[in-house]
């Protein structure tokens, strides 16, 4: 009995050795718990994930440089009115846009290009990447890369956004093999609902509440909200010590020393 026991056991872990196992199965949504006194957010396991597969949702060098980034799905009549007050700012910063949002408004991404803002990757169709093979997380990379390569002058991408934030160890690593890095958030706030604007005034309190040093912060242009409160944020911003940066200068300070960098 005892033999056929240990037959039976063996055999069992021969198969289970033989299956193919996902070591990186578990999927999460991105999210923090907010700090207090304009300190970052925490994020618990996620900084070690980002740590390990690559990805940003932070500046951690604590300088006051700030990192704007907007989300582009669908355009809702706004987006000129925040490329207005950047291109009148000064302020540079990178729009995550979906295939939908490409293709019904050309001139508006050619506009962000010619006035040297980044145009990120927010997927063609805007799936769940963590649901998805390499093959498919490729192609969805690449059609929206080549949309905007053949309206503006923009060849390349490297900026990805997953959609809805959502990610697991092996999705950031799939689309690092692929040549992207994953840029998350450290400041955001419930803004993309269209039916519930509260004023600008609430939107620019939620920024001014949140804001630290190094903050990549997430904004929707659909937000009515959002689209009148820019200018005084920027302003306000700024009158607190803080400067608008890229998020190419953000890669950059983790490629060059920091004595460059003045740090």
């Amino acid at each position: 009995m005892r033999i056929k026991l240990g037959l039976i056991m063996a055999i069992v872990l021969l198969v289970l050795a033989s299956l193919p196992i996902n070591i990186h199965a578990a999927n999460y949504g991105w999210g923090f718990k907010k700090g207090t006194d304009h300190q970052p957010p925490k994020v618990g396991k996620y900084e070690g994930i980002l740590e390990e597969y690559g990805g940003y949702y932070l500046d951690k060098s604590g300088a006051k440089e700030i990192y704007l980034t907007f989300d582009n799905g669908y355009e809702q009549g706004y987006t000129s009115k925040f490329l207005d007050v950047l291109n009148d700012k000064k302020v540079p910063t990178t729009f995550f846009v979906t295939g939908h949002f490409v293709d019904k408004n050309e001139d508006l991404i050619r506009r962000m290009v010619n006035e040297g803002h980044i145009v990120g990757n927010h997927t063609y169709h805007h799936p769940d990447l963590t649901t998805v093979s390499k093959d498919r997380m490729k192609k969805e990379l690449n059609s929206l890369q080549e949309a905007v390569a053949t309206i503006s002058d923009q060849k390349t991408m490297q900026y990805l956004r997953p959609p809805k934030g959502t990610f697991s160890p092996q999705s950031i690593q799939m689309a690092s093999e692929l040549g992207y890095i994953h840029v998350f958030w450290s400041l955001a706030f419930v803004d993309w609902n269209i039916d519930s604007q509260k004023g600008w005034k609430q939107a620019h309190q939620q920024v001014m509440n949140q804001i630290h040093p190094g903050a990549i912060i997430l904004l929707h242009t659909v937000s009515k909200d959002n689209a009148e409160a820019l200018e005084y944020l920027i302003d306000d911003l700024r009158k607190q010590g803080y400067v608008f940066k890229s998020l190419d200068h953000l890669v950059m300070k983790d490629m060059i020393p920091k004595s460059i960098f003045g740090m």
